[in-house]
């Protein structure tokens, strides 16, 4: 009976903080349209945000480009189908892994971040002095950037998918000398509008996810240091599970439109 009741609270917590989590959504819309627009801040979260993920994304998508090839290159060989390694690895990496991998990168990474460091400032009193000096935190701390994950997700990803390819054109060369130019005429030939648009599209919303969620836990983070590294973890497993969320949703919907 206990385990019940239990599960019951866990469930009516959960639903709480997904009424929270709408609201400071609807709250981002409300404050993004409005004067003064933070401009030097948003673009200082851009750069901070893409140089610090920049090097991770790049090492993940190469490794996982070499891991693919060599994973399924044996499969190919058993059926005489070595040629489509190029049209398989490309559609694979842009239409899902490219997008998916990276945005979960970048939730440890980039989201974490986020929740820790207002989480940390919260503590410390420091959006309470920000507000009594007549500044708006949320306007300069969280508008700006959930706006910097949701542009900048798309550029890593782009990053994250040619040297993914690039990755897959070592280990083709290194088995068949294949030429870095018949590579990519391959793979080109092989992608279409409706692999390249959808993928784009949800990077966009699994940056504002990302930003959202890792400034939502930091920006009502709990008294206490302990707080601080609930906030910083919670943004992370929450944002991991909105981002599938948000994947299955782009995938059916994408099924609908180009799946005629």
């Amino acid at each position: 009976m206990d385990t019940i009741f239990k599960i019951i609270e866990l469930f009516k917590a959960f639903l709480l903080d997904i009424g929270e989590l709408a609201n400071f959504a609807g709250r981002f819309f409300k404050e993004v349209f409005k004067r003064p627009f933070e401009f030097k801040e948003f673009l200082r979260q851009c750069y901070n945000m893409g140089n610090r993920s920049l090097l991770l994304v790049s090492v993940t998508g190469f490794i996982i480009g070499l891991v693919f090839t060599l994973q399924s290159r044996p499969t190919l060989q058993e059926f005489g189908a070595v040629s489509w390694m190029p049209s398989m690895v490309s559609i694979a990496i842009i239409r899902e892994i490219g997008p998916i991998i990276t945005a979960l990168i970048c939730a440890g990474r980039i989201g974490s971040g986020i929740g820790a460091e207002l989480g940390s400032m919260k503590v410390t009193e420091q959006i309470d002095a920000m507000e009594v000096s007549g500044t708006n935190p949320f306007k300069y701390l969280v508008v700006t950037r959930i706006l910097a994950t949701t542009f900048m997700l798309p550029i890593l990803v782009i990053l994250g998918d040619f040297i993914a390819i690039y990755g897959s054109y070592l280990v083709e060369n290194i088995k068949d000398h294949v030429s870095f130019l018949l590579y990519y005429n391959q793979v080109f030939e092989a992608l279409e509008f409706g692999d390249l648009i959808p993928a784009t599209i949800k990077s966009f919303f699994f940056g504002f996810a990302i930003g959202l969620v890792g400034c939502f836990k930091g920006y009502n983070c709990k008294k206490g240091t302990a707080g601080v590294g609930l906030a910083a973890n919670s943004a992370v497993v929450f944002t991991s599970m909105l981002l599938f969320i948000i994947d299955f949703v782009a995938v059916f919907v994408t099924d609908i439109f180009y799946g005629l």
